[in-house]
């Protein structure tokens, strides 16, 4: 397999989308590995299995429709599978195995059929201090933005997933680019103060715009660094209730065509204004575990 991935929105060809199959019970409190799932557990409305499968097969109906080539992990029994962006993901013509947290190491192996086709020399395993997870990283042509947390405190955060030594090694793997990281704002209780990953405040769509939520970004120099490298008149600017929603998770399968959540309103209004094609999909259980279209995709070819 050829992979290709030099940004965020060339047209996909190929992906693996994770599955909610076999899924297993609702975790315990002190299991949960983000304050959102934490916070519906406790409120008893954790997303049900049966409505999260029905979920990603309207988002499977969408990618096939597109003739997107759609791989999907292998069903481990009680074995939560959704979110194929967290442990690996696709820059350039290599794909890099993540670093994750231990507990959630079993969901490789269940792709690892799918990337064991790719030539050995461009599979990339970092070095065990190197903690990333995809979701901080997005390649967007000559750059590398990254996401990252580079408090003293890092370890007490269990939302803090991807590390200085991780920026610096993917800067080492790609030397001809510009690696970019931003610093996150993270919470472990409270998911209306906490940017999980780069992609939950931040995304670009399209070939010149994006979504970003300021409070996102402990940096605010950061935050306007973006803001001023897509232009103030091409960003949509989130409120923090819509990042809680998640409205920067979403995909985009070409420069033109995004699939988007169906109740993100505001946000949909706003891309089909700037000539998008939105295909909305149902996606508000899976939300309930803080992630969403990016998080349970992993592109590995786009023109």
């Amino acid at each position: 397999m050829k992979l290709n991935i030099q940004n965020e929105t060339s047209r996909l060809r190929a992906v693996i989308l994770g599955t909610a199959e076999s899924n297993g019970p609702t975790p315990k409190v002190e299991d949960c590995y983000d304050p959102k799932s934490r916070q519906h557990v406790l409120a008893g409305t954790y997303p049900k299995e049966v409505d999260m499968i029905k979920e990603m097969e309207a988002v499977a109906k969408v990618l096939e429709r597109y003739d997107v080539t759609v791989y999907r992990p292998k069903v481990l029994k009680d074995y939560n599978q959704i979110f194929a962006r967290d442990i690996s993901f696709v820059i350039e013509d290599k794909i890099v195995v993540a670093n994750i947290l231990p507990d959630r190491k079993r969901e490789v192996e269940a792709t690892e059929y799918v990337w064991e086709h790719v030539e050995k020399k461009n599979r990339i395993i970092l070095p065990d201090e190197c903690h990333v997870e995809g979701g901080d990283v997005m390649p967007w042509n000559d750059y590398i933005f990254i996401g990252t947390y580079s408090g003293e405190d890092y370890p007490d955060y269990i939302t803090a997933r991807t590390n200085v030594d991780a920026v610096i090694a993917i800067q080492e793997l790609f030397p001809h680019k510009i690696v970019k990281s931003f610093e996150l704002r993270k919470s472990n209780t409270d998911p209306k103060d906490n940017a999980l990953h780069l992609d939950c405040c931040f995304q670009p769509v399209g070939k010149d715009k994006a979504i970003i939520h300021k409070n996102g970004f402990l940096v605010e120099s950061e935050y306007e660094w973006l803001v001023n490298f897509f232009g103030k008149k091409n960003v949509f600017e989130i409120t923090k209730d819509e990042m809680y929603d998640m409205n920067s998770n979403i995909f985009s399968i070409s420069e033109d065509v995004i699939i988007s959540e169906k109740n993100f309103t505001r946000l949909n209004t706003w891309l089909r204004d700037n000539g998008f094609t939105v295909e909305e999909v149902p996606y508000a259980e899976i939300a309930k575990q803080e992630g969403l279209l990016r998080c349970s995709t992993m592109p590995l070819i786009r023109d």
